[in-house]
């Protein structure tokens, strides 16, 4: 019946489709696992809508009440869709403004692409997990910076980059630098108050 329709059923695909781009892109730029969840549902929406049955034009105009049956559920399909939608992009643009991106960094070529070749400026902790102070260090950052949506946050651990460490000659941890451009632009080693933290954040954050 709505897919017979063609306008209808193609109207709202194109609708749902648009919008599910729209919240996949925004999703994948700031690595939000909505951008594959709202994939997921449009998907699983588009598969109802083609499922609904065909309805043969006569049999409509003399069932009326079903033809009319079967477009109340594709509008409330429509609606749910929508609601969904607006839902996700909602908490995906809210995450995004609230949120900077955490990187725990894997490789040296992810190190190269994220923090080097980064647009953002970032802060680089370096770490290591039997280091006390590393594990005080570590969520007083993350704290201070996650408010701050353009700077983000690399995580090293000193253990499993050797050549990160002698690249920035790292003596010690935990060691936090700050690069900008590709550029060191300030740096600190061990275990410093909140205040020397937001210095740096508000250094690393100007423009220049």
């Amino acid at each position: 019946m709505i897919i017979g329709s063609i306008g209808v059923g193609l109207f709202v695909l194109i609708l749902l489709w648009i919008l599910t781009l729209i919240i996949f892109v925004v999703g994948v730029k700031y690595q939000n696992n909505i951008a594959w969840i709202i994939l997921v549902v449009t998907s699983l929406l588009t598969i109802t809508l083609i499922l609904i049955p065909l309805e043969n034009p006569k049999t409509a105009v003399e069932g009326g009440d079903s033809f009319e049956k079967d477009y109340r559920f594709v509008y409330r399909v429509i609606l749910l869709s929508f609601l969904i939608a607006s839902a996700l992009l909602g908490r995906c643009f809210s995450s995004s403004t609230k949120l900077n991106r955490l990187i725990t960094i894997k490789s040296n070529d992810e190190f190269l692409n994220k923090v080097m070749n980064s647009d953002n400026p970032v802060i680089v902790n370096f770490h290591a997990e039997w280091c006390e102070p590393c594990h005080i260090l570590t969520p007083k950052m993350k704290e201070l910076v996650e408010h701050d949506a353009n700077i983000d946050l690399a995580i090293v651990d000193v253990e499993d980059h050797a050549e990160l460490v002698h690249t920035f000659e790292v003596k010690a941890v935990p060691a936090v630098i700050a690069i900008r451009n590709g550029l060191v632009v300030d740096k600190f080693i061990g275990l410093v108050d909140a205040h020397m933290i937001e210095n740096l954040i508000s250094k690393l954050g100007k423009k220049v």
